[in-house]
């Protein structure tokens, strides 16, 4: 059985705008960190080698930073 929360560490690596407005819908790509030597992301990609995320974000609010990393916590849902 998987932990309660299993928590994964991803970069940034695109964004696609689909409106010419500020408050658009965007597409954000992300990728699974590699190992660049530090400790913390070595530990995330031995046990993450590789993966992809696409996400449509139709929130203002919200906005990701490219190249910028960030943690992904994958929580089951109860039934």
């Amino acid at each position: 059985m998987a932990p309660a929360t299993t928590r994964a560490k991803f970069r940034c690596a695109t964004e696609k705008r689909y409106s010419k407005k500020a408050d658009g819908q965007r597409i954000y790509e992300f990728h699974a960190v590699y190992d660049d030597g530090t400790p913390e992301n070595e530990r995330y990609a031995k046990y993450t080698p590789s993966g992809r995320i696409e996400i449509t974000v139709d929130n203002p609010a919200v906005e990701f930073e490219l190249g910028r990393d960030y943690y992904l916590d994958f929580t089951p849902v109860e039934a």
